[in-house]
């Protein structure tokens, strides 16, 4: 099964023999707060003493070693959210799975060379459409040069194990999201006695679920945990932006499919906030709502232990 649990310094630590999910961001691209903004949302004191990194997950296997999914330019700081997490420093990853090439989920790749951290033989897991988007883009093309990353090429629908000792799993599915650069992939880890759904993007449920409803759709996957989409809550949070361009179903729409949460149901957490949203402030009529229903927002540091068969 998979056991979640919240974010604690003082919690039993992780010990080898078990894999270990630390959630290492939940914020959209541009974090929380987010940088030129000067509205409420990100002059407020909740934007200051709690920001959200950029979505991200550590992922620590039965043998110790330590996976990252999505490559943010915030490493360092998500690299101390994983340490308090695990109660030591993780080590270098021996592997990143990136779901797409958006900004805040592989500009972060750049810190694995000569000029920081200066890896070698790291194992990038993506797409076809992402590597190429990587072996095109001079800057990510040296990392290859350089020996910094190694290119392992996914198949949709098809579970990869990302080093030999892990002790998981990790599934491609794609979804639908703006596709100007890649396509798009949401990632189910499994342990063998627990999986985890994390889903940053996609433009809407009716493309992704395919005229499943949601709940169809997690027990298809077989999920116990799910992270989901929660960019905007609702499509009047922008000014002056067009939300066809930006596509993501909101958090109202996702609660009206969902309604109130039922026994059995997956544990959903919702995540990959804007920093307009609401749901940054746990104080919010709309984050209470939110918990009424028997929901969630994932936060920076959440984590979640999937035991093994």
């Amino acid at each position: 099964m998979l056991t979640p649990r919240d974010y604690d310094r003082n919690m039993t630590r992780p010990h080898v023999g078990e894999v270990r999910v630390t959630v290492l961001g939940t914020a959209q691209d541009g974090g929380f707060p987010q940088p030129g903004c000067q509205r409420a949302c990100c002059m407020s004191h909740i934007a200051q003493t709690n920001p959200r990194m950029p979505v991200a997950l550590g992922i620590t296997g039965l043998d110790g070693s330590h996976h990252l999914v999505e490559a943010s330019r915030m490493m360092y700081t998500q690299f101390q959210i994983w340490k308090q997490d695990l109660g030591h420093h993780p080590s270098i990853p021996k592997s990143i799975s990136l779901t797409h090439a958006h900004l805040g989920h592989i500009d972060g790749l750049g810190l694995l060379g000569k000029e920081v951290m200066s890896t070698r033989d790291v194992k990038v897991h993506c797409s076809q459409s992402v590597s190429q988007h990587i072996e095109h883009t001079p800057a990510y093309a040296a990392l290859i040069d350089q020996g910094a990353i190694t290119l392992k090429i996914w198949q949709s629908n098809v579970a990869f194990r990302p080093t030999t000792e892990c002790g998981f799993t990790i599934e491609p599915i794609p979804v639908p999201h703006r596709s100007e650069f890649t396509d798009c992939h949401a990632l189910v880890i499994d342990s063998g006695g627990g999986r985890l759904l994390f889903l940053p993007d996609h433009d809407s449920w009716e493309e992704t679920l395919n005229q499943l409803d949601i709940r169809e759709w997690m027990a298809q996957l077989r999920v116990n945990v799910a992270l989901l989409d929660g960019t905007f809550w609702n499509a009047d949070e922008l000014q002056n932006r067009d939300m066809q361009e930006i596509p993501h179903p909101t958090v109202e729409e996702s609660l009206q499919r969902l309604g109130v949460k039922q026994s059995g149901d997956p544990d959903i957490r919702f995540f990959h906030l804007n920093h307009t949203n609401p749901l940054c402030d746990p104080q919010s009529e709309q984050s209470q709502i939110l918990r009424d229903m028997g929901w969630s927002v994932a936060n920076d540091g959440d984590s979640f232990t999937l035991e093994s068969l």
